[in-house]
């Protein structure tokens, strides 16, 4: 089985338009959302969520009000500012600002603080059109995206193998953080999906770098490459100094737009030329995959 990872340095490149269109023109695959932290695959893919579980990434701290002394003692060690007082004296934690760092929890001198399980999140495995889909969702402010990540990608390598999948297909998290080198660790193939401004150039650059230091195969794709030419030009140059070949030329169309309202992908919906060059792209990715020049 093969593992493809679609990243890239920078959200709204059209990764996730990629990837969905992929899952359309892919064979006996399975399919992840790695980008836990604003996951959007679902949106085009409509899954019926067939299992869901609880995640949790840490510990926080808890407040036993039957110990608690209401000496002030943790509120006076807590650098984040996380714990404030009540009017009757009573501490209480603020869960978005604390850092689970569980300072307040070892120096409490009634041990009326521990440290519990924390739910960060919430996993699903789903049924859509396309095969099975593997994702998940960070809860608001919550900490450990890359574990999250990795349990992603653990349950739907595990399905794949069930299955009898030759392809596993991960949606990434834009940026270089952990979310990200959870997402590539252990890849058959990176697909960085860019676009033709400097930003777009600035992040691309980033990324190959992150996936050279774990010496994974790169693959660079140009979306909206019309858009602004002399930038796409540059961005080719880039990538042929650093031996990276860009496997795809993607046009803009406004028709995309109206296919992710109509929540199908490039390849269901006509886009013209873009479904054309989507499909190009596609296929030259295969042929990496199968461990053939692209």
């Amino acid at each position: 089985m093969k593992e493809l990872t679609i990243l890239s340095g920078k959200g709204g490149t059209g990764k996730t338009t990629v990837c969905a269109a992929f899952a359309a023109l892919a064979a006996n695959k399975v399919l992840s959302d790695c980008d836990v932290d604003a996951a959007d695959l679902h949106l085009l893919l409509d899954p019926i969520i067939r299992h869901e579980e609880d995640f949790s990434g840490g510990r926080t701290p808890q407040i036993d009000y039957r110990l608690c002394m209401k000496c002030g003692h943790c509120q006076s060690l807590c650098r984040f500012e996380a714990i404030h007082r009540e009017e009757d004296g009573s501490c209480v934690i603020d869960p978005l600002a604390c850092e689970h760092c569980g300072l307040c929890a070892l120096a409490c001198p009634n041990h009326a603080i521990r440290m519990v399980d924390a739910v960060n999140g919430r996993w699903f495995i789903s049924e859509t059109g396309f095969g099975t889909l593997v994702h998940a969702r960070l809860g608001i402010g919550e900490d450990n995206s890359g574990k999250l990540v990795t349990l992603v990608r653990r349950e739907a390598r595990r399905i794949a193998e069930r299955e009898g999948a030759a392809l596993l297909i991960n949606d990434g998290p834009p940026g270089i953080g952990c979310p990200a080198t959870a997402a590539i660790t252990g890849t058959d193939v990176v697909l960085i999906v860019t676009e033709p401004t400097v930003s777009g150039l600035h992040d691309l650059r980033r990324v190959i770098g992150l996936c050279r230091h774990f010496r994974l195969p790169v693959l660079a794709c140009i979306n909206k490459f019309d858009i602004n030419e002399a930038q796409t030009a540059l961005i080719q140059q880039e990538c042929r100094a650093d031996s990276v070949p860009v496997v795809g030329l993607i046009p803009f169309e406004p028709a995309v737009s109206r296919a992710l309202v109509a929540r199908q992908t490039v390849v269901d919906f006509d886009c013209g030329p873009t479904t054309d060059a989507v499909v190009a792209t596609w296929e030259r990715v295969q042929r990496t995959l199968a461990g053939q020049a692209p």
